[in-house]
């Protein structure tokens, strides 16, 4: 896995070093914007934390940091993202007009896998996606519209005939990192079709060079089970906040 490639990506956004994430003690930073890292706000991290199994990594507003400092001192990194954990931090969120967003469950490949079925797709590349832009049943494998920040450059269509079964998109989050997202049409579930489809464009982002990465939430199984299957392993966990 690119794991030592995953730190120097992360080390951006949370404003500290790629060894930060291998130490045994939490790590506390200050939060600013950096370049190159994943342009998911415009505005530099209120709070966001990170763990990669071991300790936790906090990047915090200057408000935040004696709170913080005291509260993450000495506890295990990992056990800071169960909610009783994460309760207090919420409450101090609040005091700010700040609240916690969901968890985010990261996975990067770890093993080569070949597709298994054969289903007829059909590749689209950059502007080629566009086509499929307010079509309400891609919402998670490409953007409901053109993100500059986040441009879609793949996706892969599964079809009976011309009708879609499901579509594997992944949009560039940073230089040569892609996420990909998949959307399987109701009827055509618990058929394959999101492993293959997964499975084929992880294979093609790989070939051109760049890093897949997936990510979904902690009680989506069949999400987690694709990405399993597909050669995916989980890797890092992030939670972050939102303007109350």
């Amino acid at each position: 896995m690119d794991t030592q490639k995953l730190r120097e990506l992360l080390s951006l956004e949370y404003n500290c070093s790629p060894e930060d994430f291998l130490k045994s003690e939490n790590v506390l930073t200050v939060s600013r914007l950096r370049d190159g890292s994943r342009p998911y706000s415009p505005e530099r991290y209120f709070f966001h934390m990170m763990t990669m199994g071991g300790n936790a990594v906090v990047t915090a507003d200057r408000c935040m940091q004696d709170f913080l400092s005291v509260y993450i001192a000495g506890k295990p990194g990992i056990f800071l993202f169960e909610i009783p954990n994460l309760l207090p931090i919420e409450r101090e969120l609040n005091r700010f007009g700040y609240t916690l967003t969901q968890t985010y469950h990261m996975f990067l490949s770890c093993r080569e896998v070949k597709a298994e079925k054969n289903y007829p797709v059909k590749w689209f590349y950059d502007e080629e996606v566009h086509q499929f832009y307010g079509d309400g049943r891609f919402s998670n494998a490409i953007a409901a519209e053109y993100r500059p920040e986040r441009p879609d450059r793949i996706a892969v269509c599964a079809y009976d005939g011309e009708k879609i079964m499901g579509m594997a998109g992944c949009s560039e989050d940073a230089p040569h990192w892609h996420q990909v997202g998949i959307d399987v049409m109701p009827e055509y579930r618990s058929k394959g079709v999101g492993t293959y489809l997964v499975t084929l464009l992880k294979n093609k982002i790989t070939e051109r060079g760049d890093i897949p990465f997936y990510g979904t939430s902690v009680s989506n199984y069949h999400s987690w089970n694709i990405a399993l299957n597909c050669g995916f392993k989980p890797t890092w966990l992030e939670i972050g906040t939102s303007k109350l």
